[in-house]
């Protein structure tokens, strides 16, 4: 996928006041991108180039609006630019070279001015401290949260009371536990399995 491709399959899911931005990275390094179905445990990944495959592979989530695409995206680039730069060294996955790379990416579309006023306020956090998810950014995807547009009915799993019901989107219910860190100890209804679920996902409740 070329540069003006990979900008094409971009495109539609970008903030207007990015675009250029992003256009001017994606002729970079060699990457391949994949709208991917929406995953509970991650927004996006990125994948090396190895063996048969000479590109980045790098997949986002359909459902992101701009914002959370737009960062999940140079998230996922600044892998791509730390694999690049120290190919040749094994790096932690989020260590000080993945850091720099995604401050160096995120810093000029927050220092443009154009960013809706929290969203700015976040980012300007992420770049004093880099997450190694945006879901574990818990100021970062609050403010990401507030343009999903969603009125469904769903809640916070950390706003349920002890001993609620709840559904997941791919259809297990579960009873929520005792609430650990940035997670819920919560258990399957029809098996007493136990999950770790994070506080910030939106369910369904159960009556």
């Amino acid at each position: 996928m070329s540069g003006p491709a990979l900008f094409e399959v971009a495109l539609p899911y970008l903030p207007p006041q990015a675009a250029v931005h992003v256009r001017d990275l994606c002729g970079l390094w060699p990457v391949d991108l994949r709208i991917a179905r929406p995953r509970r445990s991650k927004l996006g990944d990125h994948r090396p180039p190895s063996g048969p495959c000479p590109r980045h592979r790098i997949s986002i989530n359909a459902d992101l609006n701009p914002w959370a695409f737009l960062t999940t995206l140079l998230h996922e680039f600044a892998h791509a630019a730390t694999w690049e730069r120290h190919r040749r060294r094994r790096l932690r996955p989020h260590g000080a070279e993945w850091r720099r790379e995604f401050t160096a990416l995120l810093r000029p579309v927050v220092d443009a001015g154009t960013l809706p006023a929290d969203i700015e306020a976040a980012l300007r956090g992420t770049l004093e401290r880099p997450s190694a998810a945006t879901c574990t950014d818990r100021a970062l995807l609050l403010a990401l949260a507030r343009y999903d547009g969603r009125d469904d009915g769903r809640v916070r799993v950390e706003s349920l009371e002890p001993g609620t019901l709840f559904r997941l989107d791919d259809g297990h219910v579960l009873r929520a536990g005792p609430q650990l860190r940035t997670r819920r100890r919560c258990f399957e209804r029809r098996t007493g399995r136990e999950y770790r679920v994070h506080g910030l996902l939106l369910v369904e409740p159960l009556a």
